[in-house]
């Protein structure tokens, strides 16, 4: 099963599956046509950007972002955890992650098998699995009233209650919590 997802997500598809927080529908954050598809099926504000899942902090080099010493030490006391971190990403490449803003959102799952999921799968993005404005489906039955059969995988993780991440931003060396 775990191999059938981590071949739908490499060629570009997406589904929906719990993350460490709520059920996310997700597709990686490398691939412009998941993220373009992501968008349409929740129907998303396109100006917002969306948040990526990775794996370890190595990860973000991927997008070009090199931690300062007391970055990293800042950011290890949030991560791993259900904390998302905006941090500064100006590169052209990525405007279809950043939509402008030059800045992205990342979460280093605490979820173990999240994160050996992204180990083969690269950085995923994951927004809550709904349209926009629409309570977050707790269960995949809720999901499927979203997104019925235009994902292409649903993962059953049971009745979730969790919450979206909390979102913090470093500025000038100040942590500022967005939510």
């Amino acid at each position: 099963m775990e191999k059938t997802i981590v071949q739908i997500l490499e060629h570009e598809g997406v589904g929906v599956f719990p993350t460490d927080t709520i059920y996310g529908i997700v597709g990686s954050a490398l691939s412009r046509k998941a993220v373009r598809r992501i968008y349409r099926l929740r129907r998303r504000n396109t100006k917002k950007p969306m948040i990526i899942l990775i794996g370890s902090f190595d990860d973000l080099l991927m997008f070009k972002i090199k931690l300062e010493a007391k970055v990293k030490k800042a950011l290890s006391t949030f991560w791993p955890g259900k904390v998302s971190i905006i941090l500064p990403c100006p590169i052209k490449k990525f405007k279809y992650l950043h939509r402008g803003t030059n800045t992205l959102a990342f979460r280093l799952t605490a979820k173990k098998s999240l994160r050996k999921l992204i180990e083969k799968t690269g950085p995923l993005v994951a927004p809550s699995a709904n349209f926009e404005g629409e309570p977050p489906a707790k269960t995949i039955r809720e999901a499927r009233a979203y997104f019925g059969d235009n994902v292409d995988f649903y993962i059953d993780g049971g009745k979730l209650n969790g919450r979206p991440s909390s979102l913090l931003r470093f500025m000038e060396g100040k942590v500022i919590v967005l939510r």
